[in-house]
Formats: structure tokens, sequence, C-alpha cells
């Protein structure tokens, strides 16, 4: 009898090991409050991730007659997650042409890779390059080199206060017509479109769909029109199918490329750009959209 109560007790001993409850006491905390004196800024947490966010707000963009808001398409950002007792960071940095190879020099000195170079938009002046890095190690000191790389750039650092915006009723046509809700932010109305048939593994951990693994679509309201930029993240299968659907539909597309260099699955990002009809445009991203696992 006492043998079986001994062996019962070590079961249920092991059983509460192995459960998540007693796993997450063990968890190592992101030292959010470290990052963001590092970088000089405060983030957001979203579940287990921390991201830091920097609009170009310092520079006067424009394609055509269109003056592009931050919040479309000139959204530099830095993520960070725990990953065993390291943290893992990956993040876009917005820079003009001249800042390129310091931006570069300066995230290599400090450890963090380079891990694509390219443009988000079509005709644009001046040009805008965006950088995307990736690095693994201590999260404070992978923020120092944020910062240091932040520096050769005219990114403002300091928290602009805004109000709550509301969404123009023809954000509600849309987010009919893609099929997802969406919400304001900097002026501009953000759907951010899921990827839960796709699980990403990078840099030694699981990339959650927060830290950029998803398709987000931006549209800055100009009455009924709307200049459109974001991207999809695609299987390689899935790349021609949307872009046909794309140009169908009156929407450029402006790059495609890779977003990380050792990722599983291989994914290909596609950005695209359009200026018209905002109803019109939604209507060719959800015949694209639908091109797709999302």
């Amino acid at each position: 009898m006492k043998s079986t109560k001994l062996v019962s007790g070590l079961l249920l001993s092991l059983t509460l090991l192995a459960s998540p409850a007693f796993a997450q006491r063990d968890v190592q905390r992101l030292n959010t409050e470290g990052i963001a004196s590092a970088i000089g800024k405060q983030g957001e947490l979203t579940g287990e991730m921390y991201k830091v966010s920097f609009p170009r707000s310092d520079v006067t963009v424009r394609v055509g007659s269109v003056v592009i808001k931050p919040a479309l398409s000139l959204m530099g950002w830095a993520a960070f997650i725990k990953s065993g007792s390291n943290a893992v960071t990956y993040g876009d940095l917005v820079v003009l042409d001249d800042e390129v190879n310091p931006v570069i020099r300066k995230l290599e000195e400090r450890g963090l890779e380079l891990s694509a170079l390219h443009n988000h938009l079509l005709h644009e002046t001046p040009r805008i390059m965006f950088i995307h890095f990736v690095g693994r190690g201590d999260e404070v000191g992978l923020a120092k080199g944020v910062r240091e790389a932040l520096a050769l750039t005219k990114s403002p650092l300091s928290a602009t206060a805004s109000a709550p915006e509301t969404k123009p009723e023809i954000a509600t046509e849309i987010e009919k017509i893609i099929g997802y809700q969406g919400n304001m932010g900097g002026d501009v109305f953000h759907i951010t479109v899921p990827r839960n048939d796709i699980h990403v593994a990078a840099m030694g951990t699981m990339v959650p769909g927060s830290m950029g693994m998803n398709t987000p679509f931006n549209f800055q309201f100009d009455g009924k029109n709307a200049a459109i930029n974001g991207d999809f993240m695609l299987r390689p299968s899935e790349l021609n199918p949307v872009i046909k659907a794309l140009q169908a539909n009156g929407i450029e597309v402006a790059s495609i490329h890779n977003h990380l260099v050792d990722n599983e699955p291989q994914l290909v990002f596609m950005h695209f750009w359009a200026y018209g009809d905002a109803v019109g445009l939604a209507k060719g991203l959800k015949a694209a959209l639908d091109r797709t696992g999302s």
C-alpha cells in the first residue's frame, strides 16, 4: 500500500514539474525597462514580445502629390523576445540613402546582423530604404546596439502624445471586404491579417506573429481614395498567384525579398503600393489574400 502511494506521489511530482504553470516560474523575464532605457524610448508589450517603434517624422516623403504619413510606410521598429537565458531581437530601420552603410556598419560592430535591405515604396522622393536586422544575446546589450545605429540617422526618439482616433465610415466597409478588424493609428488605418497556418522558427526560437510574421495592410485615406502600402508574408508557391491578383486590380508590386535568413519554413515577403479608390483597392487586396492560406 505504501509503495503504491509512493509511486503515485512520484508520478504527481513529475506531472507538476512538466506542467506549464511550474515551468512558467522558471522562465526568465525580458528586461523591458532595461531595453527602454538603452534605446531611450518606451515600447509596448504584446504577450512575451516587447516592441519599440521609431517613426521617421523628421523627413517629408512624397509619392507624386501624396505626402506619406510615417504610419503608412516610414515606421522603424525593434522587437525583443526571451529565448532561454538569452534574448532575440528582430527589427526594421528606415534610412535615407546616405544613412544605409553607416547604419549597417554600426549594427555589425555591435553584433547585430543584417538580414535584408530593400525598398517598401515606389516613386518616392527622397528615396527611402529599409534595413532588417537580427541579433541574439543580452537584451540590454542588443538594445544599446540598436540605439547606436539609430544615432546615425535623424530618427526622433521622443514620444508624441496622440488622442484616440475614430475610424471613418469607409474603414468599416474595408473591414467587411478584407474580413478582419482594423484600427486607426497615426492618421492611417491598419489591418493586420494573421498567418495562423504558418509557424516561423528562426534564430533558434519560435518567432511570434506579432514580431512581423503576418500580413499588414495600411490605408492613408484621402476622401474616398487612399494610398495603400504593406506586405504579404507568403509561401513561395503563393507568390506569383498573389502578384497576378494585385496587378489585375491596379496594385503595384514594390519589392520581393526575404526578411530573415535562417527561417523555417521558407518565406517570401512582397511589398505593394497603390493610390486610388479605397474600396476598389481593398477588393484587390482581398482577391490577393484569397490566393494565400490566410
